[in-house]
């Protein structure tokens, strides 16, 4: 849909034009006006849909600068938490509008600061929570509350938490939810707290025809001399590897770098400031590999992911879809490509089961075998350790 059909308000039509919004996303088209007009919504999108622009826009423009928080957003990860308040102030710059993120693992005390001049929060619930308990945040005046991403949220243990958040805020408050997925959860948190809801579900954003899915059936002791030449072969631009625990994605990582692969890890073990260089870094392109755990790495949104690789198989389908969600978006092509040993069998076997997917099985190809370096043990080994605990 062309941007001229949905109207807002002129400071924000105006980063809309800066932005380079040729078009809106169909997310955007059907929840912009639904927003402006109060509406309680739920929308079901997979990442890359445009989710924060469709609900960010219409909720932003209801802000009065200078007289509280009015808008309060609650996402389950640090990364998500700091990526849509980025957002948002790129959306109100001709706005001056407070937008103030909290979440865990720094220092409480400056977010006491933030808070107190703050139009709009984004947050994660429990360092929403901690702020709540000591007093330092005032949610009485919040007229739009926003769950984004609420079925990971969910997934993470915060229904208490969330449920706990809700009921603090005005109870004729608009309220929005977004969710890949709509689980029982999901749909009690609608029933007791949103007011006839309109539903917007909208299809996988991942264009399939653009996305080429393979496998590889591998010794695990050959897993990693296959990764590394992969990685230095492509030319599909920026790639993230996916290791299914914090431990496995520290070693590939220092592996990777020793091998002369621009790399980095990314979980949820290593500090904020990190976490954050790492991704400004790859966001720029001055890395190459993003090795991550799933829980790290979702919510970000990169463009330009040409290649994703399985160094460990999802135990599900909707975390593989999940994972494949960061490559072949806006038109764009991409590739992924799965590395299975026989431990992965049995993940995968449960991946197959969503019949959509057309992975298709490639001969290994000739490659160098490199020693495998486990960087918590003095010995070396060329074969794979045994993954560590999640």
């Amino acid at each position: 849909m062309s941007k001229e059909t949905i109207k807002l308000k002129p400071e924000f039509e105006k980063a809309v034009f800066e932005l380079g919004f040729s078009e809106f996303t169909e997310i955007q088209e059907k929840c912009i006006p639904l927003i402006q007009q109060g509406i309680d919504l739920i929308g079901q999108s997979k990442t890359g849909s445009g989710k924060t622009a469709a609900f960010g826009f219409p909720s932003l423009e209801k802000i009065t600068p200078g007289q509280g928080i009015q808008l309060l957003v609650l996402v389950p990860t640090r990364e998500l938490c700091v990526q849509v308040a980025k957002e948002f102030r790129k959306f109100t710059k001709y706005r001056k509008t407070y937008v103030t993120e909290i979440y865990g693992g720094v220092a409480i005390e400056p977010q006491f600061r933030h808070l107190e001049k703050s139009d709009a929060v984004v947050g994660t619930p429990g360092r929403l929570l901690d702020h709540l308990s000591r007093r330092t945040i005032d949610l009485s005046r919040v007229k739009i509350l926003i769950l984004d991403e609420a079925d990971k949220m969910f997934e993470m243990g915060f229904v208490d938490d969330v449920e706990r958040i809700i009921s603090l805020v005005p109870k004729d408050s608009q309220k929005l939810l977004f969710s890949a997925t709509m689980s029982a959860d999901i749909q009690d948190i609608a029933k007791k707290h949103m007011k006839e809801p309109v539903k917007i579900k909208m299809p996988i954003y991942v264009d399939k025809t653009k996305l080429i899915q393979n496998y590889y059936d591998v010794d695990r002791r050959d897993k990693l001399s296959l990764l590394v030449h992969i990685l230095k072969k492509t030319k599909q631009g920026l790639s993230i590897v996916f290791c299914s625990t914090r431990k496995f994605v520290d070693i590939v990582d220092k592996n990777l770098r020793m091998q002369g692969i621009k790399s980095q890890a990314l979980h949820g073990g290593i500090t904020q400031a990190k976490r954050k260089q790492v991704i400004d870094l790859f966001h720029s392109g001055r890395l190459e590999v993003l090795v991550a755990s799933d829980v790290a790495a979702r919510g970000l949104d990169i463009k330009n992911v040409g290649l994703i690789i399985n160094y460990d198989i999802p135990k599900t389908s909707k975390e593989y879809v999940h994972r494949i969600g960061r490559t072949a978006r806006a038109g764009e092509e991409g590739e992924v490509i799965s590395l299975l040993s026989s431990e992965d069998y049995d993940n995968f076997r449960r991946v197959l089961e969503d019949r959509s997917l057309l992975i298709k099985k490639l001969e290994s190809p000739n490659f160098k075998r490199i020693r495998f370096v486990n960087t918590g043990q003095k010995r070396q080994f060329r074969g794979n350790f045994r993954r560590g605990r999640r």
